[in-house]
């Protein structure tokens, strides 16, 4: 089976998934970037890495014209963040094809922006309908959002992004956490929150939790990662709430030196709003085996949180419920291991590259024959995808 997967760079969260699905017997891939990273990643750490099985369009015509072949000869294409006019050759011609896509309507829909929405769906999805192309959801309202100019009906499926999903001792990694390693000292548990210090992230909710943690006597350190637009006035929250014997901020990092403070930490905050497409911190938290307290607004959530069981979900703004599930976790040991454990289990045994690739090559062949795919898998990627409006969760 010919695989070709165009999106605009290979990153440090596409590699996972492209090295495992190129290394499948049977499988020819190919992995077609057609622009350079932008300087905003490098910034943050990620790596500019060619692989064998990459094709860089924007390097000159030769490249762009291969890339163009290898697209309309494959037998299974998934089209991410590049031109439509890349697949609209294959479609013309029958050929499976996927989009995978964040959600469509982060801000919602509003008199200003209708007609703009209208147009969009139209000129990238509702024109394709009557091609085979389905659509890869890389959040759980993709779905939702498909759904409301009528695209996609039935044609959704769960994916996502695939970072690296590291394989640990599990007893060994949980000795790792600074609740653990500063027993015999001045017990402490560690809570960390990681990526860009702007606005849709809602960084300062944590130094809010931090202050009413302190207020309250709990022992804990706290670390923020990341550069960004809010870094002064986080600054300046710690200073003014007196939190700096308590709170650190240490600065952007490389993907590697976050996951080493995931591994360490006891906690994971996730407190992005709905602008949060999908959100890989979340994969690595979790693989981290960290605990992790979760915005029900954000894309991943849904799909790899069971409430409850391997992470905490709080209602998105709602800052009394955020600091609830936070303390519950710091007061018992053993129900912060658990959801750690848990979590590292989802990630490894259901939402790792490996059964990702797996999975998605299972769901084409399927497809090509034109056999029933919806139940092949009852959950995790590549199981049916279904409508998921904002409000889902309450508590």
């Amino acid at each position: 089976m010919k695989i070709a997967f165009v999106s605009n760079f290979l990153s440090h969260h596409q590699i996972p998934f492209s090295d495992a699905i190129s290394n499948m017997q049977g499988v020819e891939y190919s992995f077609i970037a057609v622009c350079a990273m932008d300087n905003e990643r490098r910034t943050m750490g990620w790596r500019d890495i060619k692989k064998p099985y990459e094709i860089r369009t924007y390097t000159d015509s030769e490249s762009e014209n291969r890339a163009k072949e290898i697209i309309n000869d494959a037998d299974v294409v998934i089209l991410g963040s590049a031109p439509d006019s890349y697949i609209i050759p294959r479609l013309k011609a029958g050929k499976l094809t996927f989009k995978y896509a964040e959600r469509f309507y982060k801000r919602g829909l509003s008199y200003k922006n209708l007609l703009h929405a209208i147009a969009g769906a139209w000129l990238h999805h509702g024109r394709f309908q009557k091609y085979p192309l389905y659509m890869l959801c890389a959040s759980a309202y993709t779905a939702g959002d498909a759904a409301v100019f009528h695209n996609y009906i039935g044609r959704t499926y769960k994916w996502g992004y695939f970072p690296e999903a590291k394989e640990y001792d599990v007893d060994d990694l949980m000795s790792r956490k600074l609740s653990v390693t500063s027993r015999w000292k001045h017990p402490q548990v560690s809570i960390l929150w990681a990526g860009r210090l702007i606005g849709l992230k809602h960084p300062d909710v944590s130094i809010e939790l931090a202050a009413s943690l302190k207020e309250k006597g709990y022992s804990f350190r706290m670390s923020i990662i990341g550069n960004g637009e809010m870094e002064q006035k986080l600054r300046t929250m710690i200073e003014q709430k007196d939190l700096t014997d308590c709170v650190e901020m240490l600065g952007a990092m490389s993907p590697e030196e976050v996951r080493s403070h995931m591994e360490k930490a006891d906690i994971y905050l996730f407190t992005s709003d709905f602008n949060e497409g999908w959100g890989a911190v979340l994969n690595e938290s979790m693989n981290s085996g960290c605990a992790v307290i979760a915005s029900h607004a954000i894309g991943s959530v849904p799909f790899l949180i069971q409430d409850g069981e391997n992470g905490l979900i709080y209602e998105n703004g709602n800052q009394q419920q955020f600091e609830e599930r936070v303390e519950s976790v710091i007061k018992d040991s053993e129900y912060r291991k658990r959801l750690g454990v848990n979590a590292y289990e989802s990630v490894v045994n259901e939402w790792s590259a490996d059964i990702a690739a797996k999975r998605f090559v299972a769901l084409s062949q399927s497809l090509l024959k034109k056999e029933p795919a919806d139940n092949l898998f009852a959950k995790g990627p590549c199981s049916r995808a279904v409508i998921l409006k904002n409000d889902w969760y309450s508590c």
